[in-house]
């Protein structure tokens, strides 16, 4: 029954208009007083609410729910050819979480999994993934492939379907940092999360998750503990939905392509987009600390460092950070 109540509000405030208290109340058939309760359920998921006496309640933010027609109108036709299963979710701990458990139960390779809102999103190294509800993208995708040596570099050739899936709806200035941001005016804009479930005779499931921020209410923002962007930072951000699309209409092609073509033909694109390319920075692993200037990127995706004692270095893995003397 909650969620049947929260649902019907939803969609009742989606068009962010004032809705007096008892108008509301008459249409769920609840009292005043059960409004007012699940506004603020509303609010705790990351909504901004307006509530003034004689106009009744209104939505601030962005809100456009997800829709699953509205989603497959706007696919092109390799995309849909390839698209399994479209799950929609009110709300999940994690989408890649979700999608990793149907893997194990033998989900097809196209399937992918949506949510409004994340109890426990996650980025890499177990950081938590801010996801307030029906405002950003929470996407996670499932693939197949006979073995794991075909996926090298998938990560960054996903940073690139993103970004031009983003130039498509008109965003500019897309960045790409190793192995797996998103940036906008050197903010972070998303981060993508691969993860990998081996299977019998070397075949392994994927999962691909990305978070993007299209509209992050800037009192969430202060969770955060670096710089970030969201797509409305410069105007409207593209609706939703058409987001949504634009992004399976890129990565979905991109994973049946991959283990024939693998990064290669992405690397002029990501570097393209490398906006710390021969900046100084500090490659952390766990307790261990490498200094150096990002050269490049090689042909597997690997990250290269060109140490303080002059040697070069190939990174597999790390959190890469600016160096703090490094001012450009």
């Amino acid at each position: 029954m909650a969620d049947t109540i929260q649902n019907r509000l939803l969609r009742l405030l989606a068009d962010r208009r004032f809705h007096s208290g008892a108008a509301i109340a008459a249409e769920l058939g609840v009292s005043r007083t059960a409004v007012w309760k699940w506004v603020r359920e509303l609010e705790a998921l990351g909504l901004e609410v307006a509530a003034l006496p004689g106009k009744g309640y209104r939505v601030l933010s962005p809100l456009e729910l997800l829709d699953g027609d509205a989603i497959r109108r706007h696919l092109g036709p390799e995309a849909t050819a390839s698209l399994a299963s479209l799950l929609i979710h009110d709300r999940l701990d994690s989408t890649n979480t979700q999608l990793m458990r149907l893997a194990a139960e033998g989900a097809a390779a196209g399937t992918v999994c949506l949510a409004e809102t994340q109890t426990a999103g996650r980025g890499r190294i177990g950081r938590e993934w801010v996801s307030p509800f029906g405002a950003n993208i929470y996407l996670s995708l499932l693939w197949r492939y006979e073995d794991t040596s075909r996926i090298a570099g998938l990560s960054l050739a996903v940073g690139v379907g993103v970004a031009r899936a983003l130039a498509g709806l008109g965003v500019a200035d897309i960045g790409l940092k190793w192995p797996n941001d998103l940036l906008l005016g050197g903010r972070k804009l998303g981060g993508i999360l691969i993860e990998v479930a081996g299977e019998a005779h070397g075949r392994c499931a994927v999962v691909v998750g990305l978070g993007l921020n299209r509209y992050l209410p800037p009192r969430l923002g202060h969770a955060i503990d670096q710089p970030w962007a969201d797509l409305s930072t410069d105007g409207a951000p593209p609706p939703r939905n058409r987001l949504v699309a634009a992004l399976l209409d890129e990565l979905l092609p991109l994973l049946g392509h991959y283990a024939a073509v693998g990064l290669e033909p992405y690397l002029p694109e990501w570097r393209g987009h490398h906006r710390w390319q021969g900046r100084e920075a500090v490659i952390h692993q766990g307790e261990t600390r490498t200094q150096g200037r990002i050269e490049d990127i090689s042909a597997a995706g690997l990250l290269i460092l060109r140490c303080e004692d002059g040697r070069l270095r190939e990174f597999a893995s790390g959190d890469v950070r600016l160096r703090a003397l490094d001012h450009g």
